[in-house]
C-alpha cells in the first residue's frame, strides 16, 4: 500500500480549532491538506480560470489590464529559420550588394569593349593605319609582350588587382595591348569579313548572357571540366601553330578555330554565372576587376576565332 504525504486531519471531537468570532466574518478553512482528488474549500477547482486578467477569488480586484503598455516593445512576427520575415530582411542587403557588384562589371566590360571597337574600327578603315600596322609586326609581338605579363598579374596577384588604383591602371594597359592585337589582326581581313563576325559576336554573347540568368542549370559544378578545356585549347593551338608555321592545312585551321570558338562560349557562360552568383561558386564582390577582365577576354577570344573562320570562309 502507498503511503499518503498529506498530514493527518485534526479531530474536531477533541473541540474547534477556532472558536467563534463575533461579527460577519467567514468561516476558517478547515486544517490540513485536501485529501487525493478533493478540491479545498473557499479555493476555486483546477482547471484555474484561462483568462491571466479574471480574478481568482470572488470579490477580488481584476488583475492588469492587458497590454501592451507605454514604452513597451510590440510583440515580435513570427520566430524562427523558416520566418519569410527573417529571410527577406537577410537578402535584401545581399541583393542590393549584388546588383551593385554586377552594374560595375558590366560597365568596364562596356568601357573595354568600346575601347577595342573604336581601335579595331581605325585599323580597319583608316588606311593608312591599316598598313603601319600589317609593316610594323614588331609593335604587335610588344603589344603581346604587355598583354601577357599584365594578364598574369592581374590574374595570379590578389593584392594589385584589389587595390585601387593600381587595378584600374592595369586593366587600361591591359585593354590597350588587347585591342591593339584585335586591331591588328583585323587589318588582315576584309571589312565585311570583320562587320559580320562583330555581330556574330555580339549575338553569341547576348544570348549566353541572357540564357546564363534564366537557366537552373550550374555550370560553376564543372570547374575541373572547365580547367581540362582550358588546357586542351592552350596544348592544341600550340600544335596548330607549329604545323601550319611549316605548311597550311585548311581544315586543321578550321578545326581549331571552331574549337575554340566553342570553349570559349562556355567560358563566357560559366564567367557569367560566377558573376551573377546563385550558384555553387561564385566571384566575391571585390573581385569586380578580375570579372570584368574574364567577361572581356572571353568575348575578345569568340571574336578572333569567328573572325578566322569566317574569314577563311570567304576567300
Amino acid at each position: 500500500m502507498s503511503r499518503s504525504e498529506y498530514p493527518p486531519g485534526y479531530d474536531e471531537a477533541r473541540g474547534p480549532l477556532y472558536p467563534p468570532q463575533g461579527g460577519n466574518y467567514p468561516a476558517p478553512p478547515a486544517y490540513g491538506f485536501p485529501s487525493y482528488g478533493a478540491s479545498n474549500p473557499g479555493q476555486p477547482s483546477a482547471p484555474y480560470p484561462t483568462d491571466p486578467n479574471a480574478p481568482m477569488y470572488p470579490g477580488q480586484p481584476g488583475a492588469y489590464p492587458p497590454g501592451p503598455y507605454p514604452g513597451q516593445p510590440h510583440p515580435a512576427g513570427p520566430v524562427g529559420p523558416d520566418s519569410e520575415c527573417t529571410e527577406l530582411l537577410k537578402l535584401r542587403p545581399m541583393k542590393s550588394v549584388l546588383s551593385a557588384f554586377v552594374f560595375q562589371v558590366y560597365l568596364i566590360l562596356a568601357s573595354q569593349l568600346i575601347v577595342t571597337t573604336s581601335i579595331v574600327a581605325v585599323f580597319t578603315f583608316v588606311d593608312p593605319v591599316r598598313e603601319f600596322v600589317k609593316r610594323n609586326q614588331a609593335v604587335y609581338w610588344a603589344s603581346y609582350a604587355v598583354y601577357f605579363i599584365t594578364h598574369l598579374v592581374l590574374v595570379c596577384c590578389t593584392g594589385p588587382r584589389r587595390k585601387h588604383p593600381w587595378n584600374f591602371i592595369l586593366l587600361t594597359i591591359f585593354t590597350l595591348a588587347l585591342s591593339y592585337m584585335t586591331g591588328t589582326i583585323s587589318s588582315f581581313y576584309n571589312t565585311k569579313v570583320v562587320f559580320l563576325a562583330m555581330g556574330i559576336t555580339a549575338v553569341v554573347c547576348i544570348t549566353v548572357m541572357v540564357f546564363c540568368f534564366q537557366t537552373k542549370v550550374d555550370f560553376t559544378k564543372c570547374h575541373g571540366l572547365f580547367c581540362v578545356l582550358g588546357i586542351v585549347i592552350f596544348v592544341t593551338g600550340i600544335i596548330t601553330a607549329i604545323v601550319l608555321s611549316f605548311k597550311y592545312i585548311l581544315w586543321l585551321h578550321m578545326l581549331y578555330a571552331a574549337l575554340g570558338a566553342i570553349v570559349f562560349t562556355m567560358f563566357l557562360a560559366y564567367h557569367t554565372q560566377l558573376l551573377i552568383g546563385n550558384r555553387k561558386y561564385s566571384i566575391s564582390p571585390d573581385e569586380y576587376v578580375f570579372a570584368a577582365l574574364s567577361l572581356y577576354v572571353d568575348i575578345i577570344q569568340i571574336f578572333l576565332f569567328l573572325l578566322q573562320i569566317i574569314g577563311a570562309s570567304t576567300k
